[in-house]
């Protein structure tokens, strides 16, 4: 099966996904058996997450696409990632899809690899070095196992040469348009969409509340800043934790059904599959199985 219908329409982006934590494993994996039950498509283990980490959510699922969103290039190094990439799909029926990125300048540098990388500063050339060392590895890394978290002009073209397709995070459906026009018709177009999920009649400002508590790192990075700049928002949008007019543009707020209309202007804008990522209070640690269970039941999950 082509990766493309392989992922399915929709899948959960999440970094309590993550695996590292040996006391939630269990749990971890019982909530990815039941996403794969749901219909998601595609399991994305968000937060820099290595290859170990999908292989423990392949053994809890059957079906499911398992992705990293992303596995950075500068703390894994591509021999190493080559091969293991090669060992979870020979044994996993090549349901692992390498998702790869260059992470931010702004990154901390205590255990980060980067400070000592050659190519530090020049991002795009250490990714296409990366994608070399893949395809010279004893078993290459096939181009359509692999996807790039693609935001600029160069990146997307990149992976759209050398790549599925792209996996970008934090962008809105005038993104994806852009996007899909560098991509052309046939690369993939896998964006992220973060998803507070509200009663009928919910508060929207608690909710934007909660939103800007988990973009406000984000906003000082200079990758992110750019990109929404080049669709228009200003400096003035980044203050504050970010205006409800940014907050309202890479957020969906709302109801479930209000959800799945933000979740069908990005594949209006050229989107083929929507990585749903649920914001609570406690992102990255809650599991939120109630959120998913709802929104499975007016999501496109099956298709």
């Amino acid at each position: 099966m082509a990766y493309n219908a392989q992922l399915g329409k929709i899948g959960i982006w999440a970094a309590a996904l993550r695996m590292d934590d040996p006391a939630r494993r269990g749990q971890v994996g019982e909530a990815a058996a039941e996403l794969e039950e749901l219909g998601y498509g595609t399991l994305w283990i968000g937060g820099s997450p290595s290859p170990d980490m999908a292989q423990q959510l392949l053994e809890a699922t059957t079906k499911a696409t398992v992705g990293t969103s992303i596995l950075s290039i500068w703390d894994h190094a591509a021999p190493q990632v080559a091969a293991r990439h090669t060992q979870l799909n020979d044994e996993h029926d090549g349901r692992f899809l390498l998702g790869l990125g260059v992470s931010h300048g702004e990154k901390p540098t205590g255990n980060d690899h980067r400070a000592n990388h050659p190519l530090a500063d020049r991002p795009y050339s250490a990714m296409r070095g990366y994608l070399d060392v893949l395809d010279g590895a004893t078993r290459p890394v096939p181009a359509q196992q692999r996807a790039l978290a693609a935001l600029g002009p160069k990146m997307l073209q990149l992976a759209k040469e050398r790549s599925l397709g792209a996996i970008p995070y934090l962008v809105t459906p005038e993104h994806t348009s852009e996007a899909r026009d560098i991509l052309g018709a046939d690369p993939v177009l896998a964006p992220e969409l973060k998803a507070i999920v509200l009663p009928e009649g919910g508060d929207r400002d608690a909710a934007r509340a909660t939103a800007r508590g988990y973009l406000s790192m984000y906003l000082g990075f200079a990758n992110y800043r750019n990109s929404w700049l080049r669709l228009g928002f200003e400096e003035a949008d980044f203050a504050g934790g970010g205006s409800d007019r940014l907050i309202d543009a890479v957020f969906a707020l709302g109801t479930p059904e209000q959800i799945r209309a933000r979740v069908d202007e990005f594949y209006a804008a050229g989107a083929d599959h929507v990585a749903l990522q649920v914001v609570t209070e406690n992102t990255g640690i809650d599991l939120p199985l109630p959120q998913w269970r709802t929104l499975a039941e007016v999501l496109p999950v099956a298709g």
